[in-house]
């Protein structure tokens, strides 16, 4: 697996000055350690994930946010969903995969996966920000397959989005 950590500090456990360096100046969380060390613990049982590239870890509530490098989203979501379940598992968490460097439109399909988007507008408000409109498509009287308070603050704290989701049939 692909990290900003050295692979050594990972298994150690203990981290160099330049590691250390980028987690004192708030580049790396302590959630960004503990997920990408349960990655590397997976590494052995899913050989996809040695190509896998792990950016950040966003938890919000009971949902976890994990972004990866271009591409991987499938390797992660490969083996059935076995290392979406381990990582949910042990981190007790519902868990989102997303791709780094992709356009809005991207990230918000994989973010709001199951559902699928049918627009996606912008709206100019009179302070002069913005907010992205959602139009997701969802059967009357099925529940949300997510927690979707929690999906509007992982949009705000990846890519500084204000979120505003509606339903249509």
């Amino acid at each position: 697996m692909k990290t900003e950590l050295c692979s050594f500090c990972l298994k150690s456990g203990i981290l160099c000055q330049k590691c250390s360096a980028k987690v004192k100046a708030g580049e790396i969380s302590e959630l960004d350690l503990r997920i990408a060390r349960l990655l590397l613990s997976l590494e052995e049982k899913y050989p996809s994930l040695q190509n896998v590239c792990f950016y950040k870890a966003v938890s919000v509530e009971k949902t976890l946010a994990i972004i990866v490098g271009h591409g991987d989203v499938p390797r992660l979501l490969g083996y059935g969903g076995k290392i979406i379940k381990a990582i949910g598992d042990e981190t007790n968490k519902s868990v989102r995969i997303l791709e780094y460097g992709v356009d809005d439109r991207k990230f918000l399909e994989d973010l709001f996966i199951p559902l699928s988007i049918l627009t996606i507008n912008t709206i100019w408000l009179p302070d002069g920000s913005t907010e992205t409109r959602v139009i997701l498509k969802k059967k009357r009287g099925t529940p949300l397959p997510f927690d979707l308070k929690a999906l509007k603050e992982i949009a705000r704290k990846v890519r500084k989005m204000s979120l505003r989701v509606e339903f249509a049939e």
